[in-house]
């Protein structure tokens, strides 16, 4: 029989509260948890990794309803494989797009930084920065 714990040691184990952990329960996101004689929950180290992975997912972006229907594929077995490869690879796209939008915010921040650096250092206000960042210009480029 693999380690078992309750909910104390499932926050330890993740680095979740215990508030938390309760949170994705009531969302049907963790799946198969047993009670022992006393009835307090009872979780295993699958447990652990899935909620890792879920938090990790949710910081992504992912709804709950999508990690709802991951947990949901994941415990119809191998042939929700493909399905589930799909949605993750829908995600990732996503998260390609918020990388590029985030590059592009600090891009702009780096000239911003730059615009107030020259201003301190010339004592007057240099010419205005152009609208379009530096990154957005390069990629416009033919």
């Amino acid at each position: 029989m693999s380690e078992r714990f309750h909910i104390g040691g499932l926050a330890k184990r993740t680095g979740r509260s215990v508030h938390t952990i309760r949170w994705y329960e009531t969302q049907g996101l963790i799946p198969r948890v047993e009670r022992d004689g006393g009835g307090r929950r009872v979780y295993e180290p699958d447990h652990v990794e899935h909620l890792i992975f879920l938090d990790r997912m949710r910081r992504t972006g992912m709804s709950v309803a999508e990690m709802r229907r991951l947990t949901s594929l994941g415990l119809a077995g191998w042939r929700t494989l493909p399905e589930r490869q799909a949605l993750l690879l829908a995600l990732r796209a996503r998260v390609e797009e918020r990388i590029h939008e985030l590059q592009a915010a600090r891009t702009l921040i780096d000239e911003k930084v730059g615009y107030y650096d020259q201003w301190a250092r010339q004592k007057k206000r240099p010419p205005p920065l152009p609208a379009v960042p530096t990154a957005a210009r390069a990629r416009a480029a033919p």
